[in-house]
């Protein structure tokens, strides 16, 4: 995009410019006060991306420019800091003499809001894993240092299923930049008291704005939902909102307790982490799913997040294993892997007992958290299996190709590096404990 091709602040409906710095522009895919996104092409990665460029009106000098500049500046300060599957990474920015613009990772499917229509509301299932899911990555953010500061629903993009990407950090608040915090920003309908009120923000502002976020998607309805903006701020600050169970007869009564803990006027009557906030929701997951129904990535997550094999995990790398993993049940005595077979995975065991033998001689018996045929990652190929693998009880476990641990992060390869030596260690020390003779 070149200066004359920048829309002019006298045609509301300007051209499709061809290009934005390198990108070549294909459509728009939106428009606010402020910005234009569009869709565009990375000549050097051949991948789509999506560029949300800064109206040129906005850098005159006006205050409500100056303001807006600098939540643009925040927003492009995110560039390589935040990384992690739910949230909608930042591959670029620019500010150039005449307009600004950022380059963000293309999100098809459309955002949460279309699930916000009474008549489109998504099953409660679907509904409380994608707050989990929320919960996870704006954990990750603040211990990043990062509040967003405008969680809503049109915030919240969606893949497939309950696959989200977060993104809009533009008015997120950096808590270790040097920056003076940009006050009445935000969208009033999912504004905290304390945005209200201008006060210090602490990622509690952003839980209360996810609750809000539930309320609507339960319900198809706000909390509050006068049309005057004045009434509107009255009703955060001392209205007393319905329970969601109000509006959709038959929700759990867990879920009204979640939500409207969440949306919690004092600080201290909201959830103070948002651990605690997944906690709940991770618990409340288990009544609403139909007997017999896969395990949902709820689930998964949160079985790896208690096995010691992941404790030095983070977050966004056990996504990454879930996401090359493949996840099976098998049932009591059931051969899991058989001795002289040629094997191309390693096995994590989630639930459950297994016996290890070899010729038919019991060797040791596995925990949850314990790995198996873990020397195929360290193998350039498949090589026969030396020991069976039988199911002791029912147990659950995830597969894992040692050529998709061998195309993952250099971050994650190196957790699963330390876990897998700790794992050796750990059997070295109880071979030789059991071996000795008695003192």
């Amino acid at each position: 995009m070149t200066a004359q091709a920048m829309p002019s602040s006298d045609n509301p409906s300007p051209p499709l410019p061809e290009y934005v710095g390198k990108y070549k522009v294909i459509r728009e895919l939106g428009r606010g006060s402020t910005c234009r996104v569009y869709l565009a092409q990375d000549p050097f990665t051949d991948r789509e991306v999506a560029v949300k460029v800064i109206s040129p009106q906005l850098q005159k000098g006006a205050r409500e420019s100056k303001r807006f500049m600098r939540a643009f500046m925040s927003e492009a300060t995110l560039a390589g800091r935040l990384k992690h599957p739910h949230i909608a990474a930042i591959y670029d920015a620019a500010m150039e003499e005449d307009f600004g613009y950022l380059v963000m990772e293309y999100v098809p499917g459309g955002t949460l809001q279309q699930f916000c229509d009474p008549a489109r509301l998504l099953p409660l299932d679907r509904v409380v894993e994608i707050i989990f899911k929320c919960c996870r990555a704006l954990d990750y953010a603040m211990r990043q240092g990062v509040i967003h500061r405008d969680v809503k629903p049109g915030n919240i993009l969606v893949t497939q299923g309950t696959e989200i990407k977060i993104t809009d950090f533009g008015t997120a608040l950096l808590q270790i930049a040097d920056h003076t915090q940009l006050t009445g920003v935000g969208s009033p309908a999912y504004m905290s008291p304390e945005q209200i009120r201008e006060q210090e923000l602490t990622h509690q502002t952003d839980i209360y704005s996810l609750g809000v976020v539930m309320y609507r998607l339960l319900t198809g309805r706000l909390p509050y939902d006068s049309r005057e903006t004045e009434k509107l701020m009255e009703e955060i600050l001392h209205g007393v909102p319905l329970p969601p169970s109000a509006h959709r007869p038959g929700l759990p009564p867990a879920l009204d307790r979640i939500v409207l803990r969440a949306m919690g006027k004092e600080l201290h009557e909201r959830y103070p982490t948002w651990l605690e906030f997944a906690r709940d929701l991770a618990a409340v997951f288990g009544q609403l799913q139909a007997p017999g129904q896969p395990a949902a990535d709820t689930e998964k997550f949160s079985a790896l997040r208690r096995l010691p094999f992941f404790e030095r995990f983070e977050d966004s790398q056990i996504w990454e294993v879930l996401g090359m993993a493949a996840w099976r049940r098998v049932p009591e005595d059931s051969v899991i892997v058989q001795e002289g077979t040629v094997g191309e995975s390693c096995f994590i065991l989630v639930e459950g007992t297994a016996q290890v033998s070899r010729n038919g001689i019991p060797l040791e018996q596995l925990a949850p958290g314990d790995c198996f045929g873990l020397m195929l990652y360290f193998e350039e190929s498949s090589r026969a299996r030396t020991t069976s693998i039988t199911a002791l009880t029912e147990c659950s476990l995830i597969e894992l190709p040692a050529a998709a641990l061998n195309r993952s992060s250099d971050a994650c390869q190196a957790q699963f590096n330390k876990a897998f030596l700790r794992l050796l260690v750990n059997r070295l020390e109880r071979r030789h404990a059991t071996a000795a003779p008695p003192a």
